[in-house]
């Protein structure tokens, strides 16, 4: 029996896109001919029975440009009905190749929790929420814990659509106290749902492209260090570094200096971590400026309340220097952001999922897209599980400048299987439903 799709509508945030009203109950998704009186039409096959189901956007098959078929996220959240059969939570601890250091931590080794939901249809979902001292609220005991409630909450919970679910969710584990889990949890949910459609997560969210290219990150280390890694990473096709700095002016000076003659063609973002006030801030830029060494992006390089501080540096760094401030540790919540806009603090918001949410991602990305603010897309340090869920979305949406989703190249071990393909700085994702990757669930115990 066939069904076709209609009703078509501008998308609201991507007038690329198109989006379907209708949704479809009782469906799922195997394959997809053309309509045989409308060939920019998709016909849709049902083939076995879930709870519910919804597309809701689409491309014109026509257009020579675009992915013939992508399903929408927005309409999924009104149609598409969760009933979690199982749910739980275990420790996913990673070793590191080398200690990562910043400006405000060290980590020795990942010490993240993993989240798998399956639901009454046989479709699962995973999810991580990623543990970083210092920026994350949650350590992994904190976390562990919070996201054992929201697992036995799902177990109990009756059948509720995506987007009342999701809802659910983000009342139990609101703030950025929890944003770690929430984030966890809201990708399993959802990956779940993506899993049930059979739909990659990146056609989920706008289909825009199947890939992204990813700066990689040098840590705080010495210049020596630092500039084995940037050859290391030169000769396996990174152009774009980003440098963690802030704990020492003159120390970060050498270092990129150092770099530069390891790799003399790089771009490089620097990452301060709040590890400046004001006035540091300027004088590294000034001085990089003198040897002729000017960033891309400098993120974050006062406090994360010093909100004149931050003001100062991006208005000097703009005018005089012509580079871009980004907000990272200052931009955690829909709130930040409309202060953000409001004094026209920053050029560009960094977006995490482990610090705001899934949802409040999206909510944050309209905003600062509405505000013409340049985006970035980042993460905590992650396996390819919470990774390569924030890439799928960025390829998906295809709306950041800057992409920052390296860290599963830090790791020493991979615990994700299948999932995306990695070629040095370019991830490739997969027409898998859903996220694509997953776990050894028993090993984690």
């Amino acid at each position: 029996m066939s069904q076709t799709l209609g009703c078509r509508t501008q998308h609201p945030i991507n007038t690329n896109l198109t989006s379907l009203s209708h949704g479809f109950l009782q469906c799922s998704p195997t394959h997809f001919t053309n309509h045989p009186k409308n060939p920019n039409f998709i016909t849709f096959t049902r083939c076995f029975s879930v709870k519910s189901c919804a597309f809701a956007k689409i491309m014109d098959s026509a257009t020579p440009a675009a992915p013939p078929i992508t399903f929408g996220f927005k309409n999924l959240l009104e149609t598409f009905t969760i009933d979690v059969h199982r749910a739980e939570n275990r420790p996913l601890n990673v070793p590191l190749i080398a200690p990562f250091t910043i400006a405000s931590s060290r980590l020795d080794k990942v010490e993240n929790v993993a989240i798998r939901i399956e639901l009454s249809n046989g479709a699962v979902g995973w999810g991580e929420a990623p543990i970083l001292p210092f920026v994350t609220a949650e350590d992994q005991s904190i976390a562990m814990a919070k996201a054992f409630e929201a697992c036995a909450f799902l177990r109990r919970c009756p059948a509720l659509t995506l987007g009342s679910m999701l809802g659910e969710i983000g009342r139990m584990l609101s703030g950025h106290e929890f944003a770690s889990v929430r984030a966890g949890v809201e990708m399993a949910i959802i990956d779940a749902a993506a899993n049930s459609i059979r739909v990659p997560l990146w056609r989920l969210f706008g289909g825009a492209s199947n890939s992204i290219t990813t700066d990689i990150t040098i840590p705080i280390v010495s210049p020596a260090e630092a500039a084995e890694l940037a050859s290391k990473y030169y000769k396996e096709g990174f152009k774009t570094l980003k440098l963690k700095v802030g704990k020492n002016l003159k120390a970060d000076i050498k270092v990129l200096q150092a770099i530069r003659v390891a790799h003399p063609i790089c771009q490089f973002i620097l990452d301060a971590n709040e590890g400046y006030n004001s006035e540091e801030a300027v004088e590294v830029l000034e001085k990089l400026h003198d040897i002729g060494l000017n960033p891309v992006l400098f993120e974050q390089p006062v406090h994360r309340d010093d909100w004149e501080g931050l003001q100062y540096v991006s208005k000097i760094a703009r005018e005089r220097y012509g580079v871009s401030v980004a907000a990272d540790e200052s931009c955690r919540s829909l709130v930040d952001v409309y202060k953000i806009v409001e004094g026209n603090l920053v050029d560009v918001i960094n977006i995490k999922l482990a610090k705001v949410g899934v949802m409040g991602a999206l909510d944050i990305i309209e905003k600062a897209k509405a505000a013409g603010l340049d985006l970035m897309i980042g993460g905590m340090v992650e396996t390819r599980l919470a990774m390569g869920f924030a890439g799928q979305l960025a390829a998906g949406l295809g709306c950041f400048k800057f992409i920052d989703l390296d860290t599963p190249l830090l790791l020493s071990e991979d615990p994700v299987l299948e999932g995306y393909q990695v070629s040095g700085a370019t991830y490739k994702f997969r027409n898998a439903r859903g996220h694509g990757g997953f776990l050894h669930w028993d090993n984690l115990a």
